[in-house]
């Protein structure tokens, strides 16, 4: 245990000191600032006064995008580039060798290394979402409430884990590849899949496994939603956003497609919190073992990996 913490102490070190961390904080503390601001000067006065502080997170001000969308969008290259270079770097360097020839177990390098970036990811999200909070009370007058707070410190306990997946993910190539820059690349091409072509294949499977005509009926539809549903949440960004906007969103109690008798009856009232978190619950669960599994390769890939003095 006294390894691990001293790989943690120091990566921890290494990454706050490190000017690539510096810049891509200080981008993402600008642009957080900005549509956090921006957010709060576009909030209807038709919102729901009891949840303004959860507006401000989630919602968007015309062409400017949402806090939400924002960290789901950039927040895995914050944990690309602080996992891509963990194993490869130190073995480019000529430091592996060195330091697994420490009294210091295999394991604790990497786990070290691990828990140092989720705690490294966790107070850069805390700190945004503090910063952004100073923002509500300036421009909006108002404190966040008990509720909201709550709310907030599941989004963020989400964040954290989404985005300490792509950490892991970056750790995983990190140990893969030799060359940084191929484990960059890899991680990055692996991003922009799940971001970007996951959505159009599941509409492709979903067209040909329940293709929609002119004449298809509501039952029809809603399977083809349903399938395409289904394999967009083999990606960790759609798992994230469906989090965050049940858990922004007290209204919120169910996904796709919903007819009129599953909801007749229903009262039209926010949800409390542990509801909205059993709404989702099958997400976080899913999206936490796509974290616990990437890192479990990762860790017996390098259990076993031999490593040479350079």
């Amino acid at each position: 245990m006294s390894g691990v913490r001293v790989v943690f102490w120091k990566e921890l070190a290494d990454y706050f000191g490190s000017r690539r961390f510096l810049i891509l904080f200080l981008i993402i503390f600008v642009t957080s600032l900005s549509i956090s601001y921006m957010a709060s000067r576009g909030i209807s006065v038709t919102t729901d006064k009891k949840y303004l502080f959860l507006a401000l997170l989630s919602s968007s001000a015309g062409a400017v995008p949402s806090f939400v969308f924002f960290i789901s969008f950039f927040g895995p290259l914050i944990g690309i580039v602080l996992g891509f270079d963990a194993i490869s770097g130190e073995r480019a360097r000529g430091t592996l060798s060195l330091l697994i020839s420490q009294p210091i177990y295999r394991d604790a390098v990497i786990n070290g290394k691990f828990w140092a970036g989720v705690a490294t990811v966790a107070l850069t999200i805390a700190s945004i979402i503090v910063i952004i909070a100073g923002v509500s009370m300036y421009a909006l007058g108002v404190v966040p409430n008990a509720e909201e707070i709550g709310r907030v410190f599941v989004f963020f306990i989400a964040s954290t884990i989404y985005i300490s997946f792509w950490l892991s993910l970056g750790i995983l190539f990190s140990i893969l590849f030799e060359r940084t820059s191929t484990s960059a690349l890899v991680s990055i091409m692996v991003w922009i899949f799940f971001t970007f072509f996951m959505y159009m294949i599941a509409g492709v499977i979903a067209d040909k496994a329940v293709p929609i005509t002119r004449t298809a009926t509501a039952t029809i539809v809603a399977k083809h939603e349903a399938i395409k549903s289904m394999i967009m949440r083999i990606s960790p960004a759609v798992l994230f956003e469906e989090i965050s906007i049940a858990i922004l969103n007290p209204s919120v109690r169910v996904f796709g497609v919903v007819f009129q008798n599953q909801i007749q009856g229903l009262l039209p009232t926010p949800l409390p919190l542990g509801q909205s978190i059993m709404v989702v619950w099958p997400q976080f669960v899913s999206l936490i073992a796509l974290m616990l599994v990437c890192f479990a390769v990762s860790y017996v890939k390098f259990m076993r990996q031999e490593i040479r003095a350079t």
